[in-house]
């Protein structure tokens, strides 16, 4: 059971609490190209991304928030570092969050000043601990990078925060080891009820960076713990959300879109399944309904394993059976066998919509 937290708004989106959890991405673009942030604002809307990040470099940046926000529809969240004055910029030009460390901030008197510009705009502020920025304090106490030591750190900045009379806050504990990540989060659920920003920073590659997102967000989430998840790969963040998407699909976590069940080939296999399969996700990632995809290898085992499917296609020499819900209901060459699939596909989308 997801442990329950505090509920915070973000612009349009609420996290914590009951909310279903919200993934996040990050633009690689120069913020203060408002043309190429928003482009690619929109591709990352388009493929379910709740809540988006930029990076806030200077003042420059920090004022293009407000005409990238004319043109987008989901929440924007600047990014700031140790300088205050681009956080008191980004909030009054629209931020609908900001990530800061109020420890490196500037000091009491300028961490005030922002938390102040954040009441008076309703907005909330993000707590972001990295484990390679603890203080030099935390790291002799402990001895090096521990769970314990970037809990500690973390509940210094909150309290920061809550001195300033401020408590619409979130945090994360990122860390690029995945037991560590999951046993600082474990520590900090148990202490603190604010809703908790989940992931592994600087995980890798697209390849190694999923799997150990994978492992790392989806071992916390079955646990019971994160409220907003951010897949932080080298590449493409539009991979982020789809990796994002699939995490939470994976543990049921998140309703609509398709999910596909696919077989690994093995040597029954007699048609071109790797690229069948391809096509079939490629013309599936965008749909909204709630539907269960199969491609299988085999008629031999096709529509009995997959029989949950709401559709399937099962591989024969030359030819397939498209099934649904365990039942064959016709047998198509194999080169007709993706356009006969989408069509069967959509006359049960279309049903699914009535």
């Amino acid at each position: 059971m997801r442990k329950k937290t505090k509920e915070i708004k973000i612009g349009s989106v609420r996290i914590g609490g009951e909310n279903p959890i919200a993934i996040q991405s990050m633009t690689n673009t120069d913020t203060r190209d408002v043309k190429k942030t928003v482009h690619q604002i929109k591709e990352l809307e388009s493929v379910g991304c709740d809540i988006v990040r930029v990076a806030v470099l200077d003042v420059v940046a920090a004022k293009a928030i407000e005409e990238i926000k004319k043109e987008i529809d989901i929440p924007i969240v600047a990014d700031i570092h140790f300088d205050y004055r681009l956080a008191l910029e980004a909030i009054k030009h629209g931020a609908d969050k900001i990530r800061i460390n109020p420890g490196n901030i500037g000091g009491d008197d300028k961490l005030k000043a922002v938390v102040d510009a954040a009441k008076d705009a309703g907005i909330p502020i993000r707590v972001g601990v990295n484990s390679g920025s603890l203080e030099r304090d935390i790291l002799n106490k402990y001895g090096g990078v521990t769970a314990d030591g970037i809990v500690e750190s973390a509940l210094k900045s909150v309290s920061l925060l809550e001195k300033c009379g401020f408590y619409d806050i979130v945090v994360s504990l990122k860390t690029t080891n995945v037991p560590l990540t999951i046993e600082s989060y474990k520590i900090i659920s148990e202490k603190i009820d604010y809703p908790l920003h989940v992931g592994i920073t600087e995980a890798g590659t697209i390849f190694s960076g999923t799997i150990k997102s994978a492992v790392g967000i989806g071992t916390l989430l079955y646990l019971g713990i994160g409220d907003t998840i951010r897949v932080s790969l080298t590449g493409n963040p539009i991979e982020e959300v789809r990796v994002g998407k699939q995490i939470l699909k994976s543990l049921g976590l998140s309703k609509g879109g398709v999910e596909i069940i696919s077989c690994p080939t093995c040597g029954r296999t007699k048609i071109d399944l790797i690229e069948l399969a391809q096509k079939v996700e490629k013309a599936t990632a965008n749909i909204k309904q709630d539907i269960k995809v199969a491609v299988m290898g085999c008629a031999v085992n096709g529509p009995g394993e997959a029989k949950e499917a709401d559709i399937g296609i099962a591989g024969g020499i030359g030819e397939g059976l498209i099934f649904k819900k365990g039942k064959i209901i016709k047998k198509v060459s194999e080169d007709k066998l993706f356009d006969e699939f989408i069509k069967e596909l959509n006359d049960i989308l279309k049903e699914k919509s009535l």
